[in-house]
């Protein structure tokens, strides 16, 4: 295998330190470029081009390729960083950045499509199952589609999700040439998000660049070998269900912020005023534990599945069971902590352009992806506890 040759790859890998002051150094480019996004439909490139210069993208890529090979938890402290600025570049960038640990999964070959002339190249992805799939000889026909492709503008590549004929779920890797990118995001929150339609009509994948749901659960990857690093040992859904919860988390820290900020305000800064308030007192009591509580849940749950996979042992499946029900219940928690902020936020939060406001919306609008639907994971957890077989292999 050749490696492109471009400076990361003649460099040592950064630590996970180094990308993380990065990352926090870039928060007022964010905030500054957030009302551009929101105009434009997607994040704007200059955030982009700042991800990919701190290392953001290749913080999950594996060394072989010029990457990182970051711990989760590391990941997602720079996750939560991002989303604290503007929560549309986090979740598209998130969701671009972990497609790098999927593709570490797959058979060579495909790296070697996606990552042989540019260790930068970028994926999007939509796996909601809606292709139609053909067998043909050596590979499948593939056409139909898609939404919430997430950060599309910016990628070359993409994953899509389709049931194949033998009833297997796989993601199909399709480069650029074979498939259009629909503008369709018009939402009422994430709008920087660019999470436009994908139309594939008719093409060739072949086998070896699809990723097979069965491989993702039972730890068979073509891609991880005896010298793999234990963060391909990994449960993939573990990883992708993360990447579309955490932003919130991020987002409701600052909304718990700015809410303090208004309330300071009205109070003209007199603190014996707001003593006597003691109902936002309680609303700020209760934003910071239930945020502290995710987080900490976030981190305990990779700290745990590190730990197991380092000393090569295996993620118990009801473990992995359990952490997906938590992360589907991210979402729902920040909503009930930004609702809580918003109620009492006072009249200027409800004109456009209001921070607040813009928080509110994000999340409110995240809860609408599948994922973050914890209802399915709830009763799955529950029926497993109780001795049934689990319905949910995404885990």
């Amino acid at each position: 295998m050749t490696l492109p040759v471009t400076p990361l790859t003649h460099r040592p890998p950064l630590r996970a330190q180094d990308i993380y002051d990065r990352v926090l150094a870039l928060g007022d480019l964010f905030r500054r470029n957030a009302s551009e996004a929101r105009k434009i439909r997607k994040v704007p490139q200059d955030n982009i081009d700042a991800l990919q210069e701190a290392g953001f993208f290749l913080a999950l890529q594996p060394r072989r390729w010029g990457g990182h090979e970051v711990d989760p938890q590391d990941f997602f402290r720079m996750h939560l960083a991002i989303a604290e600025n503007c929560m549309s570049t986090a979740w598209a960038s998130g969701i671009i950045a972990v497609h790098a640990f999927q593709l570490a999964l797959m058979d060579e070959r495909a790296q070697q499509d996606v990552w042989g002339e540019d260790i930068h190249t970028r994926i999007s992805s939509s796996y909601a199952p809606l292709g139609k799939v053909t067998e043909v000889e050596g590979g499948f026909r593939l056409g139909g589609r898609w939404g919430w492709s997430s950060g599309s503008d910016h990628c070359t590549w993409v994953f899509l999700g389709a049931i194949c004929p033998d009833g297997g779920f796989r993601s199909f890797l399709v480069p650029r040439g074979d498939y259009e990118i629909v503008d369709t995001w018009h939402a009422m929150g994430l709008q920087g998000t660019g999470s436009n339609d994908i139309v594939v009509n008719d093409a060739f994948v072949p086998d070896y660049r699809t990723h097979k749901a069965e491989d993702g659960f039972l730890g068979t990857n073509p891609g991880v070998t005896a010298d793999s690093a234990p963060l391909y040992r990994l449960p993939w859904a573990q990883l992708f269900v993360r990447v579309v919860s955490t932003p919130a988390i991020g987002a409701a820290r600052e909304a718990l912020d700015l809410y303090r900020q208004l309330v300071v305000g009205k109070a003209s800064g007199d603190a014996t005023k707001l003593a006597g308030d003691t109902a936002p007192q309680e609303r700020i009591a209760a934003a910071i534990t239930s945020i502290d509580e995710m987080e900490a849940i976030l981190f305990r749950n990779f700290d745990r599945m590190m730990a197991q996979v380092t000393s090569g042992e295996e993620v118990p499946v009801l473990e992995r069971i359990k952490y997906r029900y938590q992360a589907s219940l991210v979402i729902e928690r920040c909503m009930a902590v930004v609702d809580s902020l918003f109620s009492s936020a006072g009249g200027g939060s409800v004109f456009l352009g209001s921070e607040i406001q813009q928080r509110f919306l994000d999340i409110h609008t995240g809860r609408a992806h599948v994922a973050n639907n914890p209802t399915a994971f709830a009763r799955n957890l529950g029926s497993v506890l109780l001795g049934n077989e689990s319905k949910d292999f995404f885990v």
